[in-house]
């Protein structure tokens, strides 16, 4: 009796063990856990006192999911902006509302299709799919074959299951045509951007190849692309709405020895057309006469369905949405929960309402505690506090079965997604799970740990409002989780946050290490990606911040279509002694161009918002050394060929000292081109007359100030006698006012993500 009764006990027990929260029966923290703990405190305290991370404004909260204690707390209350930690909010509620096993159906349907396979209209109708690609519609093309379509008269889109809204609130607050800018559609393709490649003509001089992918009468395309001697690429390439078209034009030079393609992905503005486009040039190459038009409309309600084309379950797409940080993903699901729950048409507006009853009632996250704007975290527009997001972290945890699909999905520390290339050398690397968030002023990593002591945490970490490179902002991040992966280790907290410092040590002689970054430099010239794995662990491994800078500019070269090489190299490259002074020693040593700077200028020349960052940064930090003005000088001079708006913004951004040494070299360039219809001085009238008065005011300051360093450039110097340079004359010749301040949050580029998503 008395055992049937302890069985009685031990099942209850089980059961209210289940049904009350994570670590409510936990048993009180050991002394060695205690020490861990303080030892993890002190860790934590001490990463927070670097200079980068002091001065900003840090929400961090860390939580055991074993035991239910806070490890860890400092400003965790704060709503700060999370950048692309929303995603983890959009991600959960949406695997809550649809389930990880909802599919997207994208609906094919035909009027009147005669015995012969005669179709008068093929409509097609969107659900909001966010997964279509070419490779799928080819797939779909041949289903249609195969039931019978042999000719269709027109092809109508029908892209009512979402409003027309394109762009989520926080989108407007910069002007942009880049992949991660994608607008939404219930009708999509290719995430709603284009593949542009691009690759040399027959020779010097000859005009460069300009390819679409996937190519179809939506594009209009002007190829301003020329073939160059020179081994530099400067390639700028512009994505513009065109009507029910999108025009495409490219400017710039790629060099005649390096034949390969290269790519550049821009945004597209009008999705169903775009769908309906390429679909049209698809089933003609399959052998299926199209001959009418593509238009917008509304599927007729006599059509009969031929074909229903499904997506992957949703766990898979949720791997895409928070390991590569998609925008566009994330906005889609948010129109899609707003679509499912709420009727159609989807809209922005709709899903937040259905995010924010799934975080009341399900998480217990009170309305008006935080702003949710859109579902990925562009721009300026989304708060949420380290605690918040904890809270949500450790529901998820928690939500059995929905739990393993929404940990599977986020980056892995030093293995996958936009982890790949972080914590390595560190405990976190395979034990650390977590979302970055990245825009500028901005970082943040959330996510789940397990120390090495077996012990499993949550956290959140947000950075808002740092100056400067985002480097130092991410390593303090870094020491943070390998903080706590460390956490009952042998050598403990401390060691690791030792290990991930901020920054590495220059070392050696400048021979020495010169000899190291040539054997570096020779194998990024090979282009080669077989050489990833080497290049990847010796940049792991390294610890010189000159000597890592090369290896992160031949992984990009090794690899350009990579984004996180570029992100790499703009995180490993800086205008300081310890990087650019450096290699400037090392270009002497080897007789060749200072490293780096070839790779930071073509990704400025493709109109980079950091990298432009960066290569102003290097003109500043110039000084008086000759060759490396002139070296800048001519850098700056492709950049305003390449990406004129661009570099005006990016002037109107940087630091006063470093805007002044840049306008000096960018003067000397423009001299030397001598050129009247040099594309900068046209980008700066336009800019002249902008809607913005704070732009056109800028640009008036710019345009005058120019003036006078052009005058003073082109002025013979007293060892030459006379004949002065001649060169075209500026925009204007307006009084030079000083450039007026930058507005804190009001400016376009304000808040601008480093990448599609981050």
């Amino acid at each position: 009796m008395q055992v049937h009764r302890a069985r009685h006990l031990l099942a209850a027990s089980a059961i209210v063990s289940l049904l009350l929260p994570l670590g409510t029966l936990a048993a009180p923290p050991s002394a060695e856990k205690r020490a861990d703990r303080e030892a993890l405190r002190a860790a934590l305290l001490a990463v927070l006192q670097r200079p980068s991370l002091k001065v900003s404004r840090v929400g961090v909260h860390m939580q055991s999911l074993d035991d239910g204690s806070v490890v860890f707390t400092h400003n965790a209350d704060e709503l700060l902006n999370p950048a692309s930690n929303v995603k983890l909010v959009t991600s959960a509620a949406a695997l809550a509302v649809l389930g990880s096993e909802f599919r997207y159906e994208t609906e094919f349907l035909v009027d009147g299709m005669s015995a012969e396979g005669k179709v008068k209209t093929l409509y097609v109708r969107g659900k909001g799919d966010p997964s279509v690609t070419t490779e799928r519609l080819w797939s779909v093309a041949s289903e249609l074959w195969h039931t019978g379509v042999r000719e269709v008269g027109e092809i109508v889109v029908d892209d009512s299951w979402f409003d027309m809204e394109r762009t989520p609130p926080g989108y407007d607050q910069e002007d942009s045509d880049r992949a991660y800018m994608a607008p939404t559609g219930a009708l999509s393709l290719n995430w709603n951007a284009v593949a542009i490649y691009v690759r040399p003509g027959s020779g010097p001089g000859a005009k460069g190849i300009v390819e679409m992918e996937p190519p179809s009468d939506y594009f209009i395309v002007e190829n301003q692309l020329s073939t160059g001697a020179r081994r530099a690429r400067r390639v700028s390439v512009t994505s513009d709405p065109a009507g029910a078209q999108q025009k495409i034009v490219v400017r710039g030079q790629v060099p005649a020895e390096r034949g390969g393609a290269t790519s550049q992905w821009k945004k597209i503005d009008n999705p169903p057309m775009y769908f309906g486009q390429t679909l049209k040039q698809i089933l003609s190459t399959r052998g299926m006469k199209v001959r009418g038009k593509v238009r917008q409309g509304l599927t007729s309600s006599s059509a009969r369905m031929v074909y229903v084309a499904q997506s992957d379950t949703f766990d898979v797409l949720l791997k895409r949405l928070n390991k590569l940080s998609s925008n566009f993903v994330a906005e889609q699901l948010l129109k899609t929960m707003g679509a499912e729950g709420r009727g159609a048409p989807g809209s922005f507006g709709k899903g937040v309402e259905v995010v924010e009853q799934f975080l009341e009632r399900e998480v217990g996250i009170a309305r008006g505690t935080y702003v949710m704007k859109n579902g990925s975290g562009l721009n300026d527009a989304n708060r949420f506090s380290a605690a918040q997001l904890n809270k949500l972290l450790r529901y998820m945890y928690g939500r059995f079965p929905l739990a393993p699909e929404y940990l599977s999905s986020v980056p892995i520390a030093g293995k996958d997604g936009t982890l790949k290339y972080r914590f390595e050398g560190s405990d976190a690397v395979g034990r650390l799970r977590a979302k970055t968030g990245t825009l500028e002023g901005v970082s943040a990593l959330s996510g789940y740990v397990t120390s090495a002591g077996g012990e499993h945490f949550s956290f959140s970490m947000m950075v808002n409002d740092f100056a400067g490179r985002a480097g130092p902002i991410v390593a303090g991040l870094d020491a943070l989780g390998a903080a706590v992966a460390a956490t009952g280790s042998s050598l403990g907290p401390s060691s690791a946050v030792a290990a991930l410092a901020e920054g590495g040590r220059s070392s050696g002689a400048i021979d020495d290490v010169a000899a190291r970054i040539k054997t570096y430099l020779e194998l990024g010239r090979q282009r080669d990606s077989r050489n990833l794995g080497f290049l990847r662990t010796a940049w792991r491994s390294e610890r010189d911040p000159a000597v890592r800078a090369v290896l992160a500019e031949s992984l990009y070269q090794s690899n350009p279509h990579d984004y996180l090489g570029a992100r790499t190299l703009l995180d490993s490259y800086s205008a300081g002694n310890d990087v650019y002074g450096r290699l400037r020693e090392v270009a002497r040593v080897l007789s060749v161009e200072v490293p780096g700077v070839t790779s930071m200028v073509e990704l400025a020349a493709a109109g980079n918002t950091e990298a432009l960052a960066r290569v102003l940064e290097l003109a500043g930090a110039t000084g008086t050394d000759a060759q490396a003005q002139a070296e800048l000088s001519v850098a700056l001079g492709e950049v305003a060929r390449t990406a004129p708006e661009a570099l005006v913004v990016a002037l109107r951004s940087a630091l006063p000292a470093d805007r002044d040494a840049a306008t000096t070299l960018l003067a000397r360039s423009l001299v030397e081109a001598g050129q009247g219809d040099h594309p900068f001085w046209k980008s700066l009238r336009r800019m002249l007359g902008a809607a913005d008065p704070q732009v056109a005011a800028f640009a008036k300051g710019l345009d005058s100030t120019l003036s006078q360093k052009v005058a003073e450039a082109k002025a013979p110097r007293p060892s030459e006698g006379g004949g002065a340079v001649q060169v075209v004359a500026p925009a204007g010749g307006t009084p030079p006012p000083p450039p007026p301040p930058r507005p804190t949050g009001s400016a376009p580029e304000a808040r601008t993500e480093t990448r599609p998503g981050g």
